[in-house]
């Protein structure tokens, strides 16, 4: 693996971060990467992808100490995955930072509404492209903010566990809301099981509130709406990065396998250890290839990885 451009920016003296995107394991498969990621640094230091390459370009008037990393899966079914993610790439370049959780949910609901124009198609929504979207908003010295759309996932690793941290933008999610699953059929069908089918994305709109009809709006997950055992994880929230634990936003291409939470529990012994974000990074990239789940499906893979030191 190449040294990436990612591994140029600062973070500041608590985080260390390592990003990477490939198409999959199977190069033979010549599959297109629709994933996307951004990076933007504490000195407004942007690395994203165009075009399946990385690219590294500076964000004008960013304020010095604030931060900004997403990841994205774009659809591809209706050939714009990789468009789709690329414009909202381009669209969270252009949002400032923001300060408060009201100000970055205006933003990109904004956002959202407007790439949706800009695709146009809205006589025929379900041809529409859409993508995921899980952020992190770093702010100096203050808890994170993040917002989610779709089923990219953040998960926290720590004391050898791994817990996500984002609800999956599923049928099963909606099915839950609904009061037709308890808490132990909905993890079985989100974290035992391979469904590859969403309920929301970013640009596509959201077929949650309606599970007939394919909405234009974001439909936002809260405790409101939410059985009791998910109002924890509602989408739009601040979030404290704890020291000493590592945070990990990647795309579904990881999970998409026969038993995906037993896989995915052997996270931690694969990650904690490691003496640097990159190495931790690279491990699991070099993992899935090597020593890959049962059945895992041929997928793009995106993820960045959010070391927090322990303060001294």
């Amino acid at each position: 693996m190449n040294t990436p451009a990612s591994d140029r920016l600062q973070f500041g003296p608590l985080l260390e971060l390592a990003a990477h995107s490939s198409a999959g394991v199977h190069p033979r498969l010549g599959l297109e990467n629709q994933d996307n990621y951004l990076l933007i640094d504490v000195h407004g230091r942007a690395v994203f992808l165009r075009d399946q390459q990385e690219c590294l370009q500076r964000v004008a008037h960013w304020p010095a100490g604030h931060a900004r990393v997403a990841v994205l899966d774009g659809m591809g079914g209706h050939g714009q995955g990789r468009q789709a993610a690329e414009a909202v790439v381009a669209g969270l370049l252009a949002i400032p930072a923001c300060a408060t959780l009201g100000a970055l949910s205006a933003q990109l609901d904004a956002l959202h509404t407007s790439l949706q124009h800009h695709f146009g198609l809205h006589d025929n929504p379900a041809r529409r492209p859409g993508t995921t979207l899980t952020m992190l908003e770093l702010r100096p010295g203050q808890p994170a903010l993040l917002y989610h759309v779709g089923d990219s996932r953040l998960y926290q690793l720590g004391d050898g566990q791994i817990t996500p941290l984002t609800i999956d933008h599923v049928p099963a999610t909606a099915y839950a809301m609904a009061g037709q699953l308890d808490e132990h059929e909905w993890w079985q069908q989100v974290h035992g099981e391979h469904r590859p089918q969403i309920s929301q994305a970013f640009i596509l709109g959201n077929a949650i509130a309606n599970t007939t009809l394919l909405s234009d709006p974001l439909f936002e997950l809260t405790p409101l709406n939410l059985p009791t055992y998910l109002y924890h994880l509602q989408d739009r929230r601040a979030l404290e990065l704890r020291p000493g634990c590592s945070y990990l936003l990647a795309s579904d291409g990881f999970w998409a396998c026969a038993e995906p939470f037993g896989w995915v529990s052997r996270w931690p012994g694969l990650l904690e250890g490691r003496h640097s974000a990159r190495a931790a990074c690279n491990a699991l990239f070099d993992e899935i290839a090597n020593r890959p789940p049962d059945l895992l499906h041929a997928d793009n893979l995106t993820a960045i990885l959010i070391r927090v030191k322990e303060m001294s």
